[in-house]
């Protein structure tokens, strides 16, 4: 105590600095959490939510009542119960009033209240008028039968209820979002009818697990018809720790060609969606849309109409595209935080909530019974009083004609109590007429009854668990509706690649002996006659389509990968490759490499070793490159050989060494790998490969149909598969010699038939 305080020679408290500001932000933080940003489990409400509805109750704004200007309203609760900003107050009214907001809103309001495309666009409390919705009357029809604690208002001139006697969890119907200090809430709403259906099955099995309460309330139920997409098992672990996420997605219909969006999620607005679709338009992210136009009305509160540029373009990947960019498909973050029934903020489960609410309910509702057979009792007194005065009328009027304190003898002479004699004392003679015997004992009777069945429900856990069932029941039969959000399961959205909007066109990709690239559209080009740098030449050429990858392989065996659509045009003379990857020093490129992910290459070195690989294995995102080819000492990497054809169809290798060897063998009996040194294709002596004496000059793959072109020279010869039986052998083979003549061979070519 005298490290935090201490009194001056003035007598005035010293308090430090330090814990000064601690205490008081700790004090700020604790309002905030309990008394500001968090709904409490028993009503669902915030305390100046609380204070509207029952403001407004206490000005007779009931669902009946004619509609009463809004500034009134704001006016009493900010004078009577919450010392805040008008506009605070005015816009929490707002968000109960607005049913695009509120699954089931608790003010009834008259004029501009917003709209679903700008809830903000609402007009100014002088110009509305409110009052309550049917629906609030589940939150205040038992205020004043003694079923909730109140406390004082802020400057304690009046009182106001701690909680509302809500009859049924409203926390989990309407939900609420709010940030306190070091923690926020986030509680989706959910379906009336789904949420009794839990409580009644936690009525009548306490030990109901949360998966089996899911099979009642299948997952949020928000005031829009867009779909809930999250999975299932998603949901429920959701529900078990108080944490998670729930996505929503609009819904969409093909009208001819055209795709019109007829729910948006939750608090989307239709305009921003324009928007956003429009800027991808114009940023040519879309080149398949050809127009946009929002037909909304009254009677159509969502119609956004997409339209196709043409009718060949494909609906489904259109849309997951804008679900995956767009407000389209939303997701929302659940955090089931409130204040439990003990005062302190917590995250809870499903079944957790349901138990708690349904403590509170049980205990508002023995309140209320209570409450009633309190009042029931004192009427029978009051009437057996009246039953006194009726039988001894004149003896009544006696004593209090002829007694100075009449109400002490009245109380000796008939045996009564105090609240009796003063009764007695203040009835009227008119109730003293010939049939009103009759009367009173009626109501004896009628309320012995009612006695009789309150303190049997009062002593029976079991009679007051079925009179909280029957009161849902019949809460859930008029104020029940069907589910609007409905629980599909979706597919994950994936937006467009920068390759899949590009537009594909056929393109020759051309690298020259110094390493310059360049693309030239079509593939009805010659390489050959495009014009180089002085002391260079055409290398390699590869055709493929403007949206695929090129891959390069160079001298160490490396791949690299570089976009097609992305090279300088062919009419320039390129650009060096080496501007885009890092290669090694002194490596030159050997191999150019288009196709689909799924295409086939067989990669070989020219000391006889080779393997068939993926084309997508051989991409990489990497500049520095891909190990692809492993070379055996002094080896040098082939030419890449695409494996074309069907997967039906019988492939061969032909392999020729520069000794005019030929071998072929079945390209199955080659592995498929990612990467490696592959498998022995032809054999050579180990001691003619390393002193170069021999290797491999080439390797072509090839089929039934095609002709095997040798060239030697100048020269060449044309052997069609059929002539080829004499070189057929197993792989790993030395192989034959080819004719005299052609055993110094330069290149293989495949002409296909």
């Amino acid at each position: 105590m005298s490290d935090q305080f201490h009194i001056a020679a003035d007598g005035v408290e010293q308090v430090s600095l330090k814990h000064y500001t601690e205490k008081a932000y700790l004090d700020y933080s604790m309002y905030v959490i309990l008394d500001r940003a968090l709904p409490n489990i028993s009503d669902g409400l915030k305390p100046v939510q609380r204070r509207i509805v029952y403001a407004m109750s206490e000005l007779g704004l009931k669902a009946g009542a004619k509609y009463k200007k809004s500034a009134r309203t704001v006016g009493d609760v900010i004078g009577k119960y919450h010392p805040h900003g008008d506009s605070s107050v005015y816009e929490a009214m707002v968000l109960m009033a607005q049913n695009f907001s509120y699954r089931y809103p608790l003010v009834d309001g008259q004029g501009n209240w917003g709209a679903s495309d700008d809830p903000k666009s609402f007009a100014a409390m002088r110009y509305t008028e409110s009052k309550l919705a049917a629906f609030s009357d589940l939150l205040l029809a038992e205020l004043g039968q003694g079923t909730v604690a109140w406390q004082a208002n802020f400057d304690g001139t009046m009182d106001e209820p701690k909680v509302l006697p809500a009859r049924v969890p409203n926390v989990l119907l309407n939900g609420t979002t709010g940030i306190a200090v070091g923690m926020a809430t986030d509680i989706p709403p959910h379906n009336l009818r789904e949420v009794v259906s839990a409580c009644i099955r936690l009525l009548e099995e306490p030990t109901t697990t949360i998966d089996q309460l899911c099979e009642h309330i299948q997952g949020p139920d928000y005031p829009t018809d867009a779909e809930i997409i999250t999975p299932i098992d998603d949901m429920r672990n959701m529900y078990k720790t108080g944490k998670g996420s729930i996505r929503m997605r609009a819904v969409w219909q093909k009208e001819g060609s055209d795709v019109v969006v007829t729910a948006l999620p939750h608090q989307v607005s239709g305009s921003k969606i324009l928007e956003q679709i429009a800027q991808q338009i114009h940023a040519k992210k879309l080149p398949m849309v050809a127009d946009l136009r929002d037909e909304s009305d009254h009677e159509n509160p969502t119609r956004l109409v997409i339209i196709p540029k043409s009718n060949r373009v494909d609906i489904e990947p259109m849309m997951n595209h804008l679900f995956a960019s767009t407000d389209l498909e939303r997701t929302y973050r659940v955090n089931l935080n409130m204040i439990g029934i003990d005062g302190g903020p917590e995250v809870k489960s499903l079944d957790k909530i349901l138990t708690e609410w349904l403590q509170f309910r049980s205990d508002t509702v023995r309140r209320r019974l209570q409450h009633r057979l309190q009042k029931v009792e004192e009427r029978l007194m009051r009437l057996a009083a009246l039953m006194i005065v009726y039988l001894n009328v004149d003896e009544v009027i006696r004593i209090i004609r002829e007694e100075e304190y009449p109400k002490p003898v009245l109380i000796e002479r008939f045996d009564l109590v105090e609240m009796q004699a003063e009764y007695i004392m203040e009835t009227k003679l008119r109730q003293l007429a010939r049939l009103e015997e009759v009367k009173i004992r009626s109501e004896e009777e009628d309320l012995e009854k009612e006695k009789e069945n309150l303190e049997q429900i009062l002593a029976s856990a079991r009679r007051l668990k079925t009179l909280v069932k029957k009161e849902l029941l019949e809460v859930a039969e008029e104020y029940g509706d069907d589910r609007r959000s409905p629980i599909a399961s979706r597919g994950e959205a994936k937006a467009f690649t920068e390759e899949e909007l590009m537009t594909t066109e056929p393109v020759t990709v051309v690298l020259s002996e110094k390493g310059w690239v360049r693309s030239a559209k079509g593939h009805d080009i010659d390489p050959q006659s495009l014009s180089y740098k002085s002391g260079d030449s055409f290398h390699l050429a590869a055709k493929g389509k403007s949206n695929q990858s090129v891959v390069i392989l160079d001298s160490t065996g490396k791949a690299y990968t570089v976009a097609a659509h992305s090279l300088p045009s062919a009419r320039g003379q390129g650009e060096p490759l080496t501007g885009r990857i890092n290669s090694p020093s002194g490596a030159s490129f050997e191999g150019l490499m288009m196709g689909r992910a799924d295409d086939l290459y067989l990669l070989a070195s020219d000391a006889g070793y080779g393997f068939v690989v993926k084309f997508s294995d051989l991409q990489t995102k990497n500049k520095a490159g891909k190990a692809a080819l492993s070379l055996p000492k002094g080896a040098r990497v082939l030419q890449p050989g695409m494996v074309a054809g069907t997967e039906t169809e019988l492939r061969y290798v032909a392999a020729v060494s520069n000794e005019g060897r030929m071998l072929i063998f079945p390209l199955t009996e080659l592995p498929t790998m990612s990467r490696g040194k592959g498998n022995k294709i032809i054999g050579i002596p180990p001691s003619r490969l390393q002193a170069r004496e021999e290797f491999v000059v080439a390797v072509a793959i090839i089929n039934e149909r095609d002709t095997l072109r040798v060239h030697a020279g100048k020269r060449y010869v044309n052997m069609k598969f059929s002539e080829l039986d004499h070189y057929m052998g197993e792989r790993g083979r030395r192989g034959h010699k080819l004719p005299r003549g052609f055993q110094k061979v330069d290149m293989v070519e495949v002409i296909e038939r």
